[in-house]
């Protein structure tokens, strides 16, 4: 495959999974701040999120102060924005646009209408019911592309590279959700058992992770077992162990003479996480070990990139 192509759809892949887990943070994030808490914890919150995903000093730039209907518009349909949700959508679209003979006409189609749709969208920011639904609706979007991909596409190397996006970039995310939402709440000061256990159980929606939850452990949600969930379960799909695993598996497939050493840190990040053990990771700290992940996996991605894609310039 062109190298070309190759990194048109890694891109689409990603800007799409980036787009939903921007929705779910920022509704998980929204769920939060609902609670009774003080002005100061729910600024923590934003800032802490912003911070997370490398977007902090370019709110701070357009903004004074933080507020929740500031950062949701700035990280939501800000244009202006390039790591916002429109801007993830449109950029998905463009990648789409660049390779529309090597996708299916389902697969262009449904990108295409999510984009016409977005479109819609006014600059004005959006009151809480339409919040909710935007959030869902691109959640819905990103789960349409990865069902028509999966129902349509050959199971060749463009498909490699679009699932080695989508699970790069959810490991990566999944990461730094778990690490700004464990640490606000472990801590956040002591309320109620009622308070608390929405909090966990809000970190649990946000990865599409409760029934899991509760079909794994059948108990009250602990804070361990959520980090083990989300970290070491090979079978809940957005768990850092699931998704390297897959990146593995699909760097195997199209593995060429330079990518052996990339295979070879994808394989060990991998085992690492196939073999590892909770108490381990919260004795090391789990924001040090998270932190430690994102690099890797990043390393990962800049590898992938070099290996098989175009260079990146500028």
């Amino acid at each position: 495959m062109l190298s070309r192509t190759a990194d048109h759809i890694y891109w689409m892949a990603r800007y799409i999974e980036r787009a939903e887990n921007l929705a779910r943070m920022l509704d998980v994030n929204n769920r939060m701040s609902l609670m009774p808490q003080s002005e100061h914890e729910v600024e923590r919150l934003w800032l802490a999120t912003l911070d997370s995903i490398g977007l902090l000093e370019a709110y701070q730039q357009r903004y004074d102060e933080v507020s929740a209907r500031n950062v949701v518009h700035f990280m939501a349909l800000d244009r202006k924005n390039l790591g916002s949700i429109y801007s993830c959508l449109r950029l998905a679209r463009e990648n789409a646009h660049a390779v529309r003979g090597t996708l299916t006409a389902e697969l262009w189609e449904t990108i295409n209408a999510t984009w016409l749709k977005l479109r819609e969208y006014q600059l004005d920011p959006l009151d809480a019911d339409e919040l909710d639904a935007f959030f869902e609706w691109v959640k819905l979007r990103s789960h349409q592309f990865r069902g028509v991909s999966f129902a349509t596409m050959m199971r060749d190397e463009a498909n490699c590279f679009l699932r080695l996006g989508t699970f790069i970039e959810r490991a990566d995310n999944t990461a730094r959700i778990l690490d700004v939402k464990y640490s606000f709440i472990e801590e956040a000061p002591r309320r109620d058992e009622a308070g608390e256990y929405y909090q966990w159980s809000a970190l649990l929606h946000s990865v599409s992770a409760f029934e899991i939850y509760r079909k794994v452990y059948r108990d009250l949600i602990v804070p361990s077992r959520v980090a083990e969930l989300l970290i070491l379960d090979p079978s809940m799909p957005r768990s850092l162990a699931y998704c390297s695993s897959e990146v593995c598996n699909f760097l195997d497939i199209v593995a060429n003479q330079r990518s052996r050493e990339t295979l070879r840190r994808a394989g060990e990040l991998a085992s690492g996480l196939r073999y590892g053990r909770i108490d381990d990771v919260l004795e090391a700290g789990l924001h040090a070990y998270l932190t430690r992940f994102i690099e890797r996996i990043n390393d990962l991605g800049n590898r992938i990139a070099s290996d098989f894609l175009l260079p990146i310039t500028g």
